[in-house]
């Protein structure tokens, strides 16, 4: 692939990335909490209970960053740690009554925005954008992410 159209697509997935990232700080901003608060709660909502060490897998983040995290948002009266029953191991993270009105919040703003930029796009072209995103998301996720910053 010629060096100009790689540099078009990486600006292309930079202006994509920026757009994207200040609906993120919006939903979370409106809200009271931090991005990285609003991408747990929205995960632990979906799941209704979640355990940490999946919530770590999911978020590919470290998990004492997402205990504290997690620690910030049961001080905030957002979820809650329980035992999981099954295997006391495991902690359950479940969504409080707050939690879940902040976690309803979160989903109509963004269901709000996203139908927009859907009905943006011309009708016949957006099962093609969605197969298109999904195409991107496998070929991002499969690319081998420790080559970036060396000489190929």
């Amino acid at each position: 692939m010629e060096q100009e159209a790689i540099q078009n697509f990486r600006e292309a997935l930079r202006r994509l990335q920026r757009e994207l990232s200040w609906q993120s700080r919006s939903d979370a901003a409106c809200c009271g909490i931090t991005i990285a608060q609003c991408y747990a709660l929205s995960e632990i909502g979906k799941h209704k209970d979640i355990s940490l060490v999946d919530l770590v897998a999911i978020l590919g983040l470290d998990a004492s960053t997402l205990s504290r995290t997690i620690e910030n948002m049961v001080q905030a009266d957002l979820v809650r740690r329980q035992p999981d029953l099954k295997d006391r191991r495991y902690l359950k993270i479940t969504l409080t009554e707050q939690g879940k009105a902040v976690f309803d919040e979160i989903n109509r703003t963004s269901n709000t925005y996203y139908s927009k930029i859907l009905a943006a796009l011309p009708p016949g072209k957006q099962n093609q954008v969605m197969e298109s995103i999904n195409l991107l998301t496998r070929a991002v996720s499969g690319a081998d992410n420790g080559a970036y910053c060396r000489e190929e």
